[in-house]
């Protein structure tokens, strides 16, 4: 059994995003090997009282690696850059601590998990003794600038930058350089990463969505049958997410047979500017607004509805869609993003990333076509069962087990 060295800032059980990401990859990975996981402390209690319970627990060790108060908060509160000086500061006590384990155990990998954004790939790459795998890498997709019409000119600049400042620091930031090269294993979050990594720097990742699916048992087909046909969208009220297109595409499908849920809620200016928009359109009463809704019953909403709108375009993985695969509910969304790698024929429609107003036809004509053949839609829902499989966690980790097997046989 391998023994690998966990290097995760954000990591606990029953969570999503970062935390709940690590988590699963740990859990499952312990499966298959002996894992040195080293963590930031704020859960640690919720750790300590998972882990005994588990079966492979007694193959998950801990470290903890705390940091303040105050910076806890600046890490939650997104885009508080002071957070990335004590950022990299925690990376290099987290080398530090690496060499003390080393000491005490036999370690054969080291591997830099999360948090998965590019620009801090930690320091575990100046450890020579053991093979580095770094990944899954996110947060290099470029924003579609086509979808900023409408926007602000605060929004269309901060994004026009960002792109800007992503290649410019792929391509010369010396830390997130040396880390590339030196890696034994790069593993891309989604295929924007590996078209990045590929160009701008020559090198070759493996392509593993960073969450996973939990299969279920087996869903209903019989809600197809309804005359009601129920459009599931689900998330924040922000640019990126686009609810404008879904709002837009249920007034242009002409269809009164479609309604469309929405859970999830942003600003007060953002819902009220949503609801007035579904006015404008004159499908106000086609619109229903759920606003926040405890995860299990947006889970319960999704085995009742008959089509998940994803509308996003700027996203790695999202967690929503592999909730919807895992719910045997069939996915609408752009060809692009980590939608691009989850989301296949068997399961779903994509459409191109193209205008915001060729967009909204694409998504209608979808959406229409779906609508009027409802066996095709069981038949979506049953492929789900297939994909839960292929998206799993577990499969997950028996395709990181082989990248690990891979770069140990080479030292």
């Amino acid at each position: 059994m391998l023994s690998i060295l966990i290097n995760s800032y954000a990591c606990s059980p029953n969570m999503g995003s970062e935390p709940g990401m690590a988590w699963n990859w740990c859990v499952n990975l312990a499966k298959y090997c002996e894992l040195h996981i080293i963590t930031e402390g704020e859960f640690r209690d919720k750790i300590e009282a998972v882990v005994p319970t588990l079966p492979q627990g007694g193959n998950m060790h801990f470290y903890y690696n705390p940091v303040s108060e105050e910076v806890r908060k600046m890490c939650w509160n997104q885009g508080d850059w002071r957070f990335y000086k004590h950022y990299r500061t925690w990376q290099y006590r987290t080398y530090e601590m690496t060499l003390d384990i080393m000491k005490m155990h036999h370690i054969d990998i080291v591997h830099q998990l999360n948090m998965i954004g590019f620009r801090e790939p930690g320091y575990l790459w100046k450890i020579e003794e053991v093979p580095f795998v770094w990944g899954p890498i996110g947060g290099l997709k470029q924003f579609p600038l086509a979808y900023l019409e409408g926007a602000g000119l605060k929004m269309k600049l901060f994004n026009g930058l960002k792109n800007i400042i992503n290649v410019l620091q792929l391509k010369y930031d010396k830390r997130v350089n040396v880390a590339l090269k030196k890696a034994d294993v790069l593993v891309s979050s989604i295929p924007d990463s590996y078209r990045a990594i590929k160009r701008y720097k020559r090198l070759e990742s493996v392509v593993i969505p960073e969450t996973g699916c939990f299969p279920l048992t087996c869903v209903s087909t019989e809600r197809f049958d309804s005359a009601i046909f129920h459009v599931l969208w689900v998330g924040k009220f922000d640019f990126r997410k686009q609810l404008p297109l879904a709002l837009k595409a249920i007034a242009a499908t002409k269809n009164e047979r479609i309604l469309l849920d929405v859970y999830g809620t942003g600003t007060d200016d953002q819902v009220s500017t949503a609801k007035v928009l579904s006015v404008s359109l004159g499908i106000a009463d086609r619109v229903i607004w759920h606003g926040n809704r405890p995860n299990h019953e947006v889970h319960e909403k999704m085995r009742s509805s008959h089509i998940f709108l994803f509308t996003s375009v700027n996203e790695d993985t999202s967690t929503v869609v592999l909730e919807a695969v895992s719910n045997q509910l069939p996915v609408v969304c752009f060809d692009a993003c980590g939608m691009a790698a989850v989301i296949d024929e068997t399961v779903g429609r994509k459409i191109t990333l193209s205008s915001p107003t060729q967009s909204v036809k694409d998504f209608a004509k979808v959406l229409n076509e779906l609508e009027a053949d409802r066996d095709l839609l069981k038949q979506l829902s049953v492929n789900c069962r297939q994909r839960q499989e292929e998206l799993s966690w577990d499969n997950k980790a028996k395709q990181m087990l082989e990248l690990y097997e891979s770069c140990s046989l080479t030292v």
